[in-house]
């Protein structure tokens, strides 16, 4: 159905021990719109985005991506939604070709060695894409990850914090690269602390406050 939102949230809540993280959340995302993710660190931004991505579930309330719940539908989700975390999850003796080459096997890709290439060019790394990634600085293996997102195609992207470890040329690249999944028809979910990028990238704004949905200050 065309009015179906790419994302939406049912009243969700999420509790660690005795703490909500996530307090009686609902949102709709519309298909083909991209979201900005704001809240001070704590806020809850990274445990939302685990929750959408399939990685955990919800204690209460639902997740539908595309219209299907996540929990019912997770093993046909995961490959349509790529997630962009603070942990980069590479093979540190791998090189930055190889990463991307056994990511490409791991999602059943055949005959990506001229696209690997590609992307690490868009990235920047051509010149080492040889080279071991536990030589590369985190800014670099940053690039490394969202390159393997761009590999993947998803449907749904998930960047937290995607800035982060960035000096100035590397944010500029990183906003080409945004707007390339946004001109490929993902939808972009993205949370960051640099409001400006963020708000130049995405149409709908959703700030948390100890779990819940405020109206930014």
């Amino acid at each position: 159905m065309p009015d179906t939102p790419a994302l939406e949230l049912r009243d969700i809540s999420k509790r660690f021990g005795a703490r909500w993280a996530i307090s009686r959340l609902s949102y709709r995302l519309p298909p083909g719109r991209s979201l900005l993710l704001t809240g001070h660190n704590g806020s809850g931004k990274t445990t939302l985005l685990r929750m959408i991505s399939t990685a955990t579930f919800p204690t209460h309330g639902n997740i539908e991506l595309f219209g299907r719940e996540t929990r019912a539908h997770r093993a046909e989700l995961r490959p349509q939604v790529a997630l962009l975390s603070h942990a980069n999850f590479l093979y540190e003796d791998l090189t930055a070709s190889q990463n991307l080459a056994l990511a490409a096997r791991l999602m059943g890709l055949d005959g990506v060695g001229p696209r690997v290439k590609e992307l690490l060019e868009r990235v920047g790394l051509s010149a080492r894409a040889h080279n071991p990634v536990r030589q590369f600085s985190a800014g670099m293996r940053k690039r490394v990850a969202i390159a393997r997102l761009l590999l993947k195609a998803p449907k749904l992207a998930l960047l937290d914090e995607p800035f982060g470890e960035l000096d100035p040329a590397g944010i500029a690249q990183m906003e080409g690269l945004i707007r390339e999944l946004q001109a490929q028809g993902a939808t972009v979910v993205l949370a960051t602390h640099l409001i400006d990028q963020g708000l130049s990238l995405t149409q709908e704004r959703l700030h948390l406050e100890q779990g819940r949905q405020e109206v930014p200050k």
